[in-house]
């Protein structure tokens, strides 16, 4: 029967439930009796509520048999109109997932001795192809899948069928549509299809890693693949691309490339997303710009980066080879992943495959819209979580990366949450997770967020601490507010707490985290307007000078606040997007990360360099517990330009016994008193000294104007 033909709709609603929408125009809507059928048998429903909407009755019926999902199913009324049985509300009820929850760690394309294994879930599917193409010669063919246990359908290829393009066309409640594999780890150049690849012709030899000992050890900084390379004096040969990436050199005296990274003393490389995604050409990768958080295939690497994107092994190999340079200059990585949400829901295979299960819906069955994007991930139902943990236990395992930072993690659930941070510490406790803790408006409690108003919920994950960001810098959504390092005196106290990491470093205090391993200290981001931009606009006017020293001033705060220091790609250089504040497909010359400045600017750089060795040198600036910040750091009385702390009776950390760390933001010179004893010098507002330290200071101590005043003794 065509549906254009039918005169009713029929829904399964949940497992024992058919909801029947008859329109008006039938009879006024009314039916006395229904009843379901199958292989020419039928079965009475059980009429339980009647409800009249505006164009049509809604009748919900009880079936007192087990209704096979997967199965093709008619209702009929008591005038022999029929109607097909349809996947309605059901796929998001908690018994659909118990019934359908595949626990095994085989979907997708697995490379045995004998064959090619092809396993895909479409659980509410009544028919699943595989579509295979010879990518030389263009022939297709058609292999049918069978149905096994948990909605799981399989198939077998020979070898011979490595290489070649393949999809799914699956039927849903009579319709068919063609997808990519969702668990595809290779596809064709701009997502078309996926590709069968054998993996292990793709291994890397191990490359022994920089030891992590705790989360607060690391030093984050951010980049994007195109723009590190992009500018047209970064010395590379093949700019905005993964092998570009590594390239290094020494220009002017100055190093580029991975070199420079690696001398700048960061311990961990965030990239930006580097999983398959849209909004660029992968055949014309410089014709548009993209920052990549329009993902498409998760596990696949993104094409446009490559030398070869319409070579599937290649891409795989040159990302491959990044991480192990990357490692092999004694840096870890972290990828930028974004599973909230997908780039187009209706296009997404998650849809297509299992139509109405991956996506969040709100109480009228609309999909919802938390992520600002058009959709957000069901996260908390059993195969969409299993999805994400699968994907990033793949990232690690075959990729060797070391961490991960989730895009809006507040959409996801907390179990979900848990249960990435379980799977992954299992294989290696040293991978560091943090992300975005928004609490954004999406269909879930506010108990089940992993927002960073429940960061106590999962230990051991980061949160960007934008109270941090703000009280520091100013609000980031007010270009013109401004915050203690632009001149604001007003919340100081607010700053002390988000320098002790944001946790209750004095009993009874408020805290925002249960311990600093939670804090992602941030002044900047790929997010919003760079701080040289808002600088620029809310301290407008003040010297160039004196802005510089600000964002210094800034830069400093992070690095020797206790939490986890992050700092964004060309911050060290006063980096400006020209005063774009959402720069995400701007083009090259907003985005660019820009060497002359590097080489401008660099004394301005060794500068920094210096307070990240302070930071490195001792351990009690990386304090991991709140235990610790209470015994040791105080903070000191003075002005309110300035706040300043010591950290006490700390040698058993570090080299030194006490230190004093004192950030002035005013453009005046002020004084703190220093405890008895002679103090050593480390830094002192332009200045950075390296051992053996031939300045001290005691009873009295100038803190430079929009400076920083860096003290120790033994």
């Amino acid at each position: 029967m065509a549906y254009d033909d039918q005169k009713f709709e029929a829904y399964l609603d949940k497992m024992d439930m058919v909801t029947v929408l008859v329109p008006k125009s039938y009879y006024d809507g009314e039916v006395n009796s229904l009843c379901l059928m199958r292989d020419g048998q039928s079965l009475s429903l059980k009429l339980k509520d009647r409800k009249v909407l505006h164009e049509a009755i809604k009748y919900e019926c009880y079936c007192q048999i087990k209704i096979e999902i997967g199965e093709e199913y008619q209702v009929v009324e008591e005038r022999g109109a029929k109607a097909d049985l349809k996947i309605g509300a059901v796929i998001r009820t908690p018994e659909f997932d118990d019934a359908f929850f595949y626990n095994e760690s085989d979907l997708g394309v697995v490379f045995t001795k004998q064959h090619i294994q092809l396993k895909l879930w479409a659980p509410t599917a009544t028919d699943v192809k595989v579509k295979l193409i010879n990518p030389k010669t263009l022939n297709k063919e058609y292999i049918g899948m069978a149905r096994m246990k948990k909605g799981v359908w399989t198939a077998i290829c020979g070898l011979e069928k490595e290489g070649h393009h393949y999809s799914y066309e699956v039927t849903v409640n009579g319709v068919t549509r063609e997808a990519v594999d969702p668990y595809a780890l290779a596809a064709s150049a701009n997502s078309e299809y996926g590709v069968l690849v054998n993996l292990h012709k793709t291994k890397q030899p191990p490359v022994k890693k920089a030891p992590l000992q705790k989360p607060t050890d690391a030093i984050i900084y951010e980049v994007h693949i195109r723009d590190f390379t992009i500018h047209p004096s970064s010395n590379v040969s093949n700019k905005g691309t993964y092998a570009g990436f590594t390239e290094s050199s020494t220009e002017s005296g100055v190093t580029t490339g991975l070199a420079y990274l690696k001398e700048l003393g960061i311990t961990h490389l965030e990239l930006l997303p580097v999983n398959d995604f849209d909004g660029v050409d992968e055949l014309k990768p410089l014709d548009t710009y993209n920052w990549g958080y329009n993902p498409l295939l998760f596990n696949v690497p993104e094409g446009s980066y490559s030398l070869e994107p319409t070579n599937p092994i290649a891409r795989i190999l040159e990302l491959k080879q990044l991480i192990r340079a990357v490692h092999e200059n004694d840096l870890r990585v972290i990828l930028d992943v974004v599973y909230n949400h997908v780039y187009v829901r209706e296009d997404s295979s998650f849809e297509k495959i299992v139509p109405g299960y991956y996506f969040r819906h709100d109480q009228f069955g609309m999909p919802s819209n938390g992520t600002g994007v058009g959709n957000d991930f069901a996260s908390e139902r059993k195969m969409a979580r299993k999805f994400i943990v699968d994907s990033v236990l793949f990232w690690v395992k075959e990729y060797d990366v070391d961490g991960f930072r989730f895009d809006l993690m507040g959409i996801l659930d907390i179990e979900t949450m848990n249960t990435i941070r379980q799977k992954l510490f299992e294989y290696d406790s040293s991978i560091l997770l943090f992300g975005e803790g928004w609490d954004l408006n999406t269909p879930l409690s506010s108990e089940q967020k992993a927002t960073i108003y429940n960061s106590d919920k999962v230990p051991h994950i980061g949160f960007f601490n934008d109270r941090f960001r703000d009280f520091i810098k100013g609000s980031t959504f007010n270009i013109y507010d401004k915050g203690f390092i632009c001149g604001n005196t007003h919340r100081v106290d607010e700053v002390k707490q988000v320098m002790a990491g944001s946790v209750s470093y004095q009993k009874g205090e408020k805290y925002l985290f249960v311990q600093p391993t939670s804090s992602i200290n941030y002044v900047e981001s790929h997010d919003n307007h760079t701080l040289w931009d808002k600088l620029s606009k809310c301290n407008s006017h003040e010297e160039k000078q004196i802005l510089q020293k600000r964002q210094k001033l800034a830069s400093a705060m992070v690095l020797l606040a206790q939490g986890i220091p992050f700092l964004h790609a060309g911050q060290e250089f006063y980096r400006t997007k020209q005063g774009v504040e959402n720069s995400y497909r701007s083009p090259d010359s907003i985005n660019q990360f820009d060497w002359e400045q590097r080489k401008i600017y660099n004394k301005d750089i060794k500068w920094l360099q210096a307070v990240i060795q302070l930071r490195k040198a001792h351990g009690a600036f990386r304090f991991h517990t709140t235990e610790r910040i209470r015994k040791h750091m105080k903070f000191l009385e003075s002005v309110p330009e300035i706040v300043a702390y010591a950290l006490a009776n700390v040698e058993k950390y570090g080299p030194w016994k006490d230190m004093i760390v004192a950030f002035n933001q005013d453009t005046s010179t002020h004084y703190i008193n220093l405890p008895q004893g002679s103090w050593n010098v480390v830094i002192d507002g332009e200045s950075a000294y390296q051992y053996p330290f031939t300045k001290a200071l005691s009873g009295e101590a100038a803190v430079p104007a929009v400076g920083v005043l860096a003290l120790f003794k033994t």
